[in-house]
C-alpha cells in the first residue's frame, strides 16, 4: 500500500498546484463568465485530471526515494545486497522486464514497486522485512512487486486516477457554481465566480477527492491479488507466497 499512498499524496499535491494556477490565470473565470460552459469545463477537468495523474506517475520514483530515504543498490556491499539484486534480476528476466532499480530503506516490514513504465521501475524493500522473513518469503514478496511492474499496474492506476480526477474537478466546480449562484441571488451578475465559488470548490474538491481515493484503493486491492498470483507463477510455486502472506498477517493484525 505504500506505493498507493505515495502516488495518491503526490497526485493530490499536483492537483492542488494545477487548480490554484488555473484560478490565478483566470481559467475558472472564463468557464463561468457567461454561465457554466459544461463542454469546456469537462475538457478542462480532463486536462487537469489526467495531467495531474501523469505528472504524479513521472515523479513516482523520485518521490518514493525521497520520502522513504531508500538507498538504491548501485554496487552490492554485502552478501544480502548481492542476493537481493540477483533475485530481482532473475525475477525480472522471467517476467520479460528490463532490470528495475533495487533499493533498501529503514522501516517496518514492507516493500513496494513504482515507476513510470515497465522499463523504468524501482523495487524497494524495508530492513524490517529482511529481518523478519526468511529468504524464500522475501523472494515471494519481491516476485509480488515485480509482478506489479510486469502487469503495468502503475500505468493502469494512473489512468484510473485520471478518470477519477476528472470527475472530482468537474463535479466540485459544478457544485461550487450552484452554491455561489444561490448565495449571490443573481446568477448573471455573479457569474458563479464570487467568494462562495472559491471556498465551495475547495471544500468539494477535498470531499470528492476523499471519496475518489476509496475507488482507487479498491482497484489497487484487486490488483494485489493479481500480483500474488503473478508471484506464484514467477516462482513456479505458490507456497512461498502463501507463507509470506501468513507471515505478514502475523505482523500486522487485520
Amino acid at each position: 500500500m505504500k506505493r498507493i499512498f505515495l502516488f495518491l499524496l503526490t497526485n493530490i499535491a499536483v492537483l492542488a498546484v494545477l487548480s490554484i494556477s488555473a484560478r490565478i490565470l483566470g481559467i475558472d473565470r472564463f468557464l463561468t463568465n457567461n454561465g457554466l460552459n459544461m463542454t469546456f469545463l469537462l475538457a478542462f477537468s480532463a486536462l487537469i485530471g489526467f495531467g495531474g495523474s501523469f505528472i504524479s506517475l513521472l515523479l513516482s520514483k523520485k518521490i518514493a526515494k525521497w520520502s522513504t530515504r531508500a538507498q538504491v543498490i548501485k554496487q552490492p556491499g554485502n552478501k544480502e545486497e548481492r542476493w537481493l539484486v540477483d533475485t530481482v534480476a532473475k525475477l525480472a528476466t522471467k517476467a520479460g522486464l528490463k532490470m528495475p532499480e533495487v533499493a533498501i530503506y529503514e522501516g517496518a516490514p514492507n516493500a513496494f514497486a513504482t515507476g513510470p513504465s515497465r522499463s523504468n521501475s524501482l523495487v524497494a524493500v524495508s530492513t524490517g522485512l529482511l529481518q523478519s522473513m526468511n529468504r524464500s518469503q522475501v523472494e515471494a514478496v519481491l516476485a509480488h512487486e515485480v509482478a506489479h511492474v510486469a502487469n503495468g499496474d502503475m500505468v493502469t492506476l494512473t489512468l484510473v486516477q485520471g478518470v477519477v480526477n476528472t470527475f472530482v474537478i468537474f463535479l466540485s466546480r459544478v457544485a461550487a457554481y450552484a452554491v455561489d449562484s444561490f448565495l449571490s441571488g443573481d446568477e448573471e451578475e455573479s457569474g458563479g465566480f464570487g467568494m462562495g465559488y472559491f471556498i465551495t470548490s475547495i471544500i468539494f474538491e477535498i470531499l470528492f477527492g476523499i471519496l475518489a481515493s476509496t475507488i482507487v484503493m479498491y482497484f489497487s486491492r484487486i490488483r494485489e491479488f493479481s500480483a500474488d498470483a503473478g508471484a506464484a507463477e514467477l516462482m513456479g510455486d505458490k507456497r512461498p507466497m502463501i507463507d509470506a502472506l501468513r507471515a505478514l498477517g502475523g505482523m500486522s493484525p487485520g
